[in-house]
């Protein structure tokens, strides 16, 4: 018995040694500040419980939940776009999904063939990465680099690369970097995309986690549907992390190919959760504001804390991290160890998201103020 050929091609969990001196530190008893994984700290607000809670008491929400989504979320998320980015779109364009991550990782089994190129972001969420190799594509790495406003540069990529694209993945607000993008560039994108003929697929579970103005969406472009594919997630804008559900919205024909592999693979999501979800999209737009407020502070405190001690912190402009420059010498891991060895504080290292990012770390706003201010008293211990 062997594992497949896809399987074995993904790359190495590089957090695993990370993760092994983090429990480790905690077997020792020793009081370990985690700001490594990005999971909202706070429930879910009360409101959206007691609507769960309605909703789950009825039978009728009982039943296997096949399809692209229920006719309440689905009629949600179209009047949402329509709310949030003055965009119409049909039933047609929208399906439910159990969480973004959900649809990032199986759109390319519907449109990659074995030799195909996907470009992702480096660094960027692994995701795009694993769910190209299990598809048998061929995931070429594209820098974001601080001089580019860690935005990709297409003009410097080869014709024939660009020609055997199949997918190009793109995340603003972006994970790790909090980077955003504005018209121009997704214009420019999209000129690509139409000349090549891929598809553009933007990974945006962080849409509403702004510190400036709103992101917007791609469909605000003219004619953007039939290139592209956008995906929203519940989890960080009403911290329901737990509950996976999101959203894609996209051009039908990209939308079908999604919704093919997703019925062949999984029954959906729970219906409760559906109607919950698509009341909490229409009525609950001041819990997000107070949840993007509290990163926003966060962000603020920390960074300013962080400048103070010497850290090259860059400015962050939206989602729930920071994107730190690691000092000195070191390389990512090793300081993100040496970290956890002398302050007790778990960081995530730059290498994880991609080679490019091997001299940044990421710290994720996931802790009270208070533990913000324990961090910057700890991290005075180690030298840099």
């Amino acid at each position: 018995m062997d594992y497949s050929r896809n399987l074995k091609a993904l790359p190495p969990y590089v957090f695993a040694e990370l993760d092994r001196k983090k429990s480790a530190a905690r077997e020792q008893g020793r009081d370990i500040i985690d700001l490594g994984i990005g999971d909202p700290d706070r429930p879910t607000p009360k409101r959206i419980i007691d609507k769960f809670t309605e909703a789950v008491n009825k039978p009728s929400n009982h039943r296997y939940p096949i399809g692209r989504g229920s006719r309440i979320f689905k009629e949600a998320v179209v009047k949402w776009m329509e709310k949030r980015f003055n965009v119409g779109v049909s039933d047609k364009e929208v399906m439910c999904l159990i969480g973004a991550k959900d649809g990032v990782t199986h759109l390319p089994l519907a449109f990659v063939n074995p030799g195909d190129i996907v470009l992702v972001p480096d660094p960027g969420y692994p995701g795009y990465t694993s769910g190209t190799i299990l598809a048998g594509g061929v995931a070429f790495p594209v820098p974001l680099t601080a001089e580019k406003d860690f935005l990709p540069d297409l003009s410097k990529l080869p014709e024939e690369l660009l020609r055997l694209t199949k997918i190009l993945w793109l995340n603003y607000p972006n994970n790790p970097t909090s980077a955003t993008a504005d018209y121009p560039f997704y214009e420019e994108i999209i000129s690509y995309a139409e000349k090549y003929d891929f598809i553009v697929a933007q990974d945006a579970p962080y849409s509403e986690i702004y510190f400036g103005a709103p992101p917007i969406s791609m469909f605000q472009i003219q004619g953007a549907k039939q290139h592209c594919i956008e995906f929203y997630s519940m989890s960080k804008t009403y911290n329901m992390t737990g509950w996976r559900i999101g959203f894609a919205v996209g051009g039908e024909k990209i939308i079908n190919g999604l919704a093919t592999v997703k019925e062949n693979m999984d029954s959906g999501t729970f219906s409760a959760i559906q109607e919950a979800s698509a009341w909490t999209l229409l009525n609950c737009d001041t819990e997000a504001a107070g949840i993007r407020e509290l990163y926003r502070r966060r962000a603020e405190v920390f960074s300013a804390g962080l400048k103070l001690l010497g850290y090259d912190v860059l400015k962050s402009n939206a989602t729930l991290y920071l994107w730190v420059k690691v000092p000195g010498n070191y390389d990512s891991m090793n300081f993100c160890a040496k970290v956890l060895e002398e302050a007790d504080i778990v960081l995530t290292p730059g290498i994880g998201f991609g080679k490019s990012a091997n001299k940044y770390f990421r710290i994720a706003l996931t802790v009270e103020e208070e533990q913000i201010h324990k961090s910057l008293e700890r991290l005075k211990k180690v030298k840099i």
